[in-house]
């Protein structure tokens, strides 16, 4: 260890990150204290790795960050995650992010002060690369000022900001690749009902838990939206065909448009979602990449409307991933087995139900004989703890079904969850 250039140990240290084991592990020797002092790159203080930040008061919290903080030169990846903690002197704060705010390439912050800490008036103009923040208050934002030339990632959860600052945000973010929205606060004028975000540079969107009449996103190089727990009145994509991969999980919307040219989706998975399947179609059908379909817990608007596999199988030649939850009403299977055409590329197969009966092990039988490549099979199922007489004789026939199943298909792998 003598021998080790002292550059080295520095990228050593980094990689520890918490700031408790930083601290111990340079008190090993004078090497290795000014291999952290010199060139320790990352640090890293959170209340969930070490729980004795929680039993301290923030006056004494506040003394050891900052001297640890202070005992650094030319950080480049600062985390304070002070959650449930208390909070700190606006101050102090400040003179962590200005004290580091040159070398900086990446920020994790949550910290609850008094007053609140404008990040972007401290951290703009700089090398920031990836901003994460959360339980944070953003207000005023001036993109010719509060700009962020080399930003390329960009989190916001739990985070106060007005549509219009959230809109000149991005927009002074001329790099931004990712941006992620969890749950934010955001606040709407009576004469302002949309939030409109535009980027040329964003290539993957992650929205969750927000509540808006509309949503427009312009974005000409997406290739991945997500949108979890949203409620939104409108949402609209207005790209260039770019988009790749598209997930929706338990979102309420009432107009969906994610664009005319999705010839390049490869990825479209829909969970907890009520669609309108004939417009739903009709704007993934030219999809003919696609590479993988997941339609889980899927609600029809039309109770008449069934989705069968020649479809699937029709529009979707290269489809490699197939996943579907069984869902029968009134005696029609949503997801029917109409047709002959066969789902030649499919190697993984993903089947699940909610509440079995008699015919699901017919619709898995069926599906099987449809993938005559298939190497992989997932079956999800839900099955009470409270169970009658029937429900046992009907899980013991299913079971039954299955081995036989696998005797057939000895090929294929079978899992169940």
């Amino acid at each position: 260890m003598d021998q080790l250039p002292v550059e080295v140990i520095g990228n050593i240290l980094s990689h520890l990150s918490a700031a408790r084991d930083v601290i111990i592990a340079s008190a090993t020797c004078r090497k290795w204290r000014q291999a952290c002092c010199k060139h320790l790159h990352t640090l890293s203080f959170s209340s969930k790795d070490w729980p004795i930040y929680r039993d301290m008061t923030t006056t004494r919290l506040e003394i050891l960050t900052t001297q640890t903080i202070f005992q650094t030169s030319g950080l480049q990846a600062l985390s304070v995650l002070m959650e449930g903690v208390g909070e700190f002197s606006a101050s102090t704060v400040i003179a962590w992010l200005m004290y580091t705010r040159e070398s900086l390439r990446q920020l994790f912050y949550n910290v609850k002060t008094s007053p609140n800490v404008n990040i972007l008036e401290i951290c703009g103009r700089h090398k920031l690369e990836i901003l994460d923040l959360t339980h944070n208050s953003i207000a005023g934002v001036e993109p010719n000022y509060q700009r962020f030339p080399c930003l390329k990632y960009l989190s916001l959860t739990y985070v106060s900001i007005s549509a219009l600052d959230l809109h000149l945000l991005v927009s002074a973010c001329p790099k931004i690749e990712a941006l992620e929205l969890v749950n934010p606060e955001i606040a709407m004028s009576d004469a302002q009902v949309t939030v409109e975000l535009s980027s040329s540079t964003l290539k993957s969107v992650y929205v969750e838990a927000i509540s808006l009449e509309k949503l427009i996103l312009e974005a000409d190089g997406i290739e991945c939206l997500h949108l979890k727990d949203c409620a939104l009145e409108v949402f609209e994509l207005i790209g260039k065909g770019t988009l790749k991969h598209f997930k929706i999980d338990d979102v309420s919307v009432i107009h969906l448009d994610i664009g005319e040219i999705i010839e390049n989706l490869e990825i479209v998975d829909i969970s907890n979602f009520t669609i309108i399947w004939p417009k739903f179609y009709q704007m993934i059908s030219r999809s003919s990449n696609l590479k993988k379909l997941r339609l889980w817990d899927v609600m029809f608007d039309d109770e008449d409307e069934v989705v069968d596999l020649e479809t699937i199988a029709t529009c979707f030649p290269h489809l490699s991933h197939l996943s579907l939850s069984y869902d029968v009403r009134d005696g029609v299977l949503h997801y029917g087995l109409q047709g002959s055409s066969c789902l030649e590329n499919v190697v993984v197969l993903e089947l699940g139900w909610t509440v079995i009966n008699e015919l699901f092990s017919h619709w898995v039988e069926g599906l099987l004989k449809r993938c005559p490549d298939l190497k992989k099979l997932v079956i999800h199922g839900v099955v009470s703890e409270t169970k009658t007489d029937e429900e046992c004789q009907m899980l013991a026939n299913f079971t039954t079904s299955m081995v036989e199943l696998m005797r057939i298909h000895t090929h294929v792998d079978t899992h169940f969850k």
